[in-house]
């Protein structure tokens, strides 16, 4: 079943390239639109794709087994679906991971960035605590609330940062009793299970030989995502890539592409030429 996505194109331009936006979970991809529009004022032969990914925004209706391999098969047929061929795909934490499932899937794929995704198993949810917690205190959240405020007040009370209980506000939906936190979190919980329980070594291990897509690791300085042998690991494999992989490291934590947009946007457009 092919997802929700919004196509942005710099004005007057015909792209003859897509390059795909993933989100993390509990997002959508209206997150990673200004990035989008920034790339492609830049790139005007290229347009951006933002892509809502299974059971988040407005692809809830999208059917099936809610696992990371399910994920990558919807954005794979998603892209097939284009005018335009998909070139590149960037991802960020869960949508990291779809991506680095996508080089099987997508024939023309050329790059591939990913933001503060480690490609290994951490079932014990390292560096993933807040999200954990977030997850919680909305699993155990009143079914409606009155407004927004309320919302954000109930999760700043839970100790929540108010940035993230704003953005988790864009989910709420307008009932005749209130408003309803929309995203279904038992299909959440699925989709982080798969996404903690895969390991996507292999593939990178594979593609840094291979004549498959190059791949561009983005890691947050103060994210615990990476461990420090995931980035040992990471760096000795672009070392031995002979260029097919590349680590840039931010001073950021998780949230990269936030935290230091013209730094993200600065190794997206190295990464992916013109």
């Amino acid at each position: 079943m092919r997802l929700f996505h919004e196509i942005v194109e710099a004005p007057g331009a015909t792209p003859t390239r897509a390059l795909v936006l993933l989100h993390g979970i509990l997002g959508q991809g209206t997150n990673l639109r200004t990035l989008a529009r920034r790339f492609v004022a830049a790139r005007p032969s290229w347009q951006a794709v933002l892509v809502d990914l299974r059971a988040h925004g407005q692809s809830q209706g999208v059917e099936g087994d809610d696992t990371l391999f399910s994920a990558a098969d919807d954005v794979a047929q998603t892209a097939k679906g284009l005018a335009v061929p998909v070139h590149a795909v960037l991802g960020h934490s869960f949508g990291g991971k779809v991506a680095m499932l996508l080089p099987d899937r997508l024939a023309r794929l050329a790059h591939l960035v990913v933001l503060d995704s480690s490609p290994g198993q951490r079932t014990d949810f390292r560096g993933s605590e807040l999200l954990m917690t977030v997850l919680g205190t909305l699993e155990a959240a009143p079914a409606v609330f009155p407004s927004r405020e309320a919302f954000v007040s109930h999760l700043t009370q839970a100790r929540i940062d108010t940035g993230i209980a704003q953005w988790l506000a864009m989910n709420l939906d307008r009932e005749p009793t209130g408003l309803r936190f929309t995203l279904s979190l038992a299909r959440i919980r699925a989709l982080l299970a798969s996404y903690f329980e895969t390991d996507c070594w292999p593939v990178l291990e594979r593609l840094a030989v291979d004549a498959g897509p190059s791949f561009h690791l983005v890691i947050g300085a103060r994210s615990r995502v990476f461990d420090a042998p995931d980035r040992e690991r990471a760096v000795a494999l672009a070392a031995r890539s002979h260029g097919r992989c590349t680590v840039d490291v931010l001073e950021t934590g998780h949230w990269v592409h936030v935290e230091d947009f013209e730094g993200t946007l600065r190794v997206l457009l190295e990464r992916v030429p013109g």
